[in-house]
Parts: C-alpha cells; structure tokens; sequence
C-alpha cells in the first residue's frame, strides 16, 4: 500500500509540475515554410472499414462479437464457423454418421452468435417470439435449404437466462435421405434479450438418434453470460 501510495504522489506531482512550468519551457522555433513545400497525395486515402465482428471458439466457449459466451456441448465437438445465418457467430459439430452415402458425414450441430441485423427486434414476449420464428426460418433455410419438410408443428416457451428474457423454439426436420439411418432432426433456436436492444441466438440441430444432446443444449443456453 506504502509503494502504491507513493508511486500515486509521484504520478500527481510530476503532473502538477508540467501544468505549473509549461509556460516557463522555452518555446521551440517551427521552421517556416509555404503549401507548396507539401505535396497533395491524389488519391487521397480514404479511412479503414471498421472489421465486421466474428464469432470464435476458445476454451471450451462460445464467444460473439460482443463477447456475449456459451459452453460447448463438450470436448467431443468440434469448433467451426457459423453455418445458421447467425451474425458474429460461431459454430460446431459432432460427426453422427461418418461417412453415411460414401462422400460426406451426418452431423449435428450448434451455432451461438448475434441474431442478425435484418431481423427486427423487441424485448417483449410477441417480440421475443416473432424474432425466434425469423431467426429459426433463416437457420433452416441455412441448415438445409428453402424447401426443407417440417414435421408437425413448434412448439414454444418463454425462457430466462442470467435474469434476461428470451423464447425457445424447437422443430422436427424430415431427414429422409439414401443410405442415412436418420429419418429426422431436432432443430432448437433460442433468442435471449441483451438488454441494450439486441439479442443473442443459440441454434440446435441434433440428429434424431441422439436426443441426450437436447437437454445438454438447453443446459449451455442456461449459462450464456453477457459481455459489456
């Protein structure tokens, strides 16, 4: 504390002598010139875009653009980019069926970012619901493609994470394809307020064979924490 102390008195002094001798420094003398010893730079250099933000995995966690976090499933999975329609988001997977057709593997996968500018949003229960509906549509179309069959109807909840308010949509897909021993997924979307207008998105597609990783989704959406 003595050495904090101290070191707080010097830092003030040395301030208080600066302010109080400023006047008293010599001035130094700036070399005269005209506008014509400088030379236009043509074209002029316009300004950096600011970076959009990205979503990442790091340490077992989701993190946003705003630094908003969420467990992974487990160490099982593997991290990739967001494949949902997510904004600032981040991805990852678990390989199901390795190999299924011969070409490429069945896989399930969750996704955490932003939910997307071009949805419009309001912290209020319609608003929460209206936005997991559009976020849900833009996964699906991303997940799988405009004509995607659904089965049955969703089914809905309202939700709170660390005292903020959010909806939960969840939705059976018709996975029918040759060679996969799969005939449905579970698609999850949860949409949770930030409270600053925004609004962070989880998404689930679980393959229907593996329904213990719904309620271990459900149980990283409870531990998103919100960054500043």
């Amino acid at each position: 504390m003595a050495l904090v102390l101290v070191a707080a008195l010097t830092t003030a002094f040395s301030v208080s002598w600066l302010w109080s001798n400023a006047a008293a420094v010599s001035p130094v003398d700036v070399p005269a010139g005209t506008a014509g010893d400088v030379k236009t730079i043509s074209p002029s250099l316009p300004p950096s875009p600011t970076p959009t933000p990205e979503g990442k995995v790091i340490g077992g966690l989701f993190y946003t653009g705003t630094l908003d976090t969420m467990p992974m499933m487990s160490s099982a999975w593997k991290s990739s980019s967001d494949r949902a329609g997510l904004a600032a988001g981040a991805g990852s997977y678990l390989a199901v069926h390795e190999n299924y057709d011969g070409k490429a593997d069945w896989v399930s996968y969750v996704g955490f970012g932003s939910l997307s500018k071009s949805i419009p949003f309001t912290n209020t229960p319609a608003g929460l619901k209206d936005a997991t509906i559009k976020a849900t549509t833009n996964a699906l179309v991303a997940l799988y493609d405009p004509n995607v069959k659904l089965i049955g109807k969703a089914t809905h909840r309202p939700i709170t994470v660390a005292g903020h308010q959010g909806h939960e949509l969840t939705i059976k897909v018709d996975v029918r394809k040759p060679k996969l021993p799969e005939t449905f997924s579970t698609v999850m979307v949860a949409v949770i307020d930030r409270g600053d207008g925004t609004a962070v998105v989880s998404v689930a597609d679980i393959a229907g064979s593996t329904p213990q990783w719904l309620p271990v989704w459900r149980t990283a959406v409870s531990q998103i924490e919100f960054g500043d």
